[in-house]
């Protein structure tokens, strides 16, 4: 190993001398709880103000069709910037990306109280989604630094259960907000400026130490993605969004709706159930891993979604529903953090922050991209055909996992 690798590595080798031993839980680690605080501010971007959407469409007197830009305006950046924001990463190190990012994201967040329009409130929520865009891909990216092969498939199952936790309570906390004023649930964002100066002091991260110029940068990132495994992975993550928010998020509370017209409660507690599920299996996932291979794991995962969306139509009852969200939610426990866990570990630490900016690319891309295909077979076909679609789509995916090669990296014994 030459002086510049050594150099590289000190700070991950530093780290793993005083870390954790064979006997500490990962989960008490001070890097992985700052990591799981970085996630939950990532979350509650959306999570809390959903609740206040109604109110807001009434105070601004907007249509039930322009609220949902409130999204749209903060996931845009993130499709946009994210290869640059790896860029930055891996050229400048990680913390000086996520602390402004961090620090621009709670101001902007907050900001949004003072709206008096519903285009600045837009705005806010733009500026808001340029510092979320970093921070949805760098904790994944530094789990990669941090953990090494099944330590850190065991992180990223941690994290997702954290995620789905706070997926489950922040919709609750928003709307208890809601309850003294729409504006209310925008006070939350104010907890990322007391991160990030956790980030900056306390939290340690890769800092490339490289004499490479932006030209050698750039020709060996590309020459990096040329793993066919990595494509694969993105691609993969790209269609598990486009499904989860396609099928799942956009229409299946509309036919539940209108299949058994039920309370809003009802619903929140049928949708939460996936959320639970989710949350623990992920953090299970270590132990999955030490028995099955990546493959076989994201299989499964996909087979779980197809065999949930094809029971849904016949579901008899309200409370039937139960067994299709369980059934997904074990899928997705599995699969996301499986499909990031293996991206951390096939990309090299110089170009990390590059390869997981545009996993993080891809899943705001299926986020846009899975109401709207959805939505068309919806009008089209009508909604049980959109869970058919789930189906095969889901299906489709998982014989193209097949094409995933094995080797120390995509297996995780």
């Amino acid at each position: 190993m030459n002086n510049d690798n050594i150099k590289i590595d000190k700070n991950r080798r530093r780290y793993k001398e005083d870390k954790i031993d064979s006997e500490k839980k990962l989960y008490k680690d001070k890097n992985l709880l700052i990591i799981f605080c970085i996630t939950l501010t990532a979350v509650l971007s959306v999570t809390s103000i959903s609740p206040a959407f109604p109110m807001i469409a009434e105070v601004f007197n907007v249509s039930d069709t322009k609220i949902g830009l409130l999204i749209t305006v903060f996931t845009l950046p993130g499709v946009i910037l994210s290869p640059v924001i790896g860029v930055l990463a891996d050229r400048l190190g990680r913390k000086k990306v996520l602390v402004p990012s961090l620090v621009l994201f709670g101001i902007a967040g907050t900001s949004c109280i003072f709206a008096h329009s519903f285009r600045a409130l837009l705005s806010l929520r733009f500026i808001q989604g340029i510092g979320g865009a970093a921070i949805n891909s760098l904790n994944n990216t530094i789990i990669g630094d941090l953990y090494n092969d099944r330590e850190c498939t065991i992180a990223m199952g941690y994290n997702a259960t954290v995620l789905n936790i706070g997926t489950t309570a922040f919709p609750v906390i928003g709307g208890a907000l809601c309850a003294l004023g729409w504006y209310y649930p925008f006070f939350l964002p104010l907890v990322a400026i007391p991160i990030a100066i956790l980030v900056l002091f306390i939290l340690d991260s890769y800092d490339p130490e490289t004499n490479q110029d932006l030209k050698e940068y750039l020709k060996n990132t590309a020459q990096s993605l040329k793993n066919k495994n990595i494509i694969l992975l993105i691609i993969t993550s790209c269609l598990l969004f486009t499904i989860f928010y396609g099928v799942y998020m956009a229409y299946f509370p509309i036919y539940i709706s209108r299949s058994f017209n039920p309370t809003p409660l009802q619903i929140g507690i049928i949708l939460a159930s996936m959320s639970l599920t989710t949350a623990a299996v992920a953090s299970q996932l270590g132990r999955l891993s030490s028995k099955f291979s990546v493959k076989t794991l994201l299989i499964l995962g996909f087979s779980l979604f197809g065999v949930a969306f094809l029971i849904i139509p016949v579901i008899p009852t309200i409370w039937l529903l139960f067994i299709p969200t369980i059934i997904y939610g074990l899928g997705q426990g599995i699969t996301n953090p499986m499909i990031q866990s293996t991206l951390a570990r096939l990309s090299d630490k110089e170009y990390r922050g590059m390869v997981m900016s545009l996993s993080s690319m891809s899943i705001r891309l299926g986020q846009t991209v899975g109401p709207l295909l959805f939505g068309l077979i919806l009008t089209i076909f009508g909604m049980n055909h959109v869970f058919y679609a789930g189906v095969l789509l889901s299906l489709i995916v998982a014989l193209a996992i097949l094409n995933i090669s094995s080797d120390n990296k995509t297996t995780t014994d």
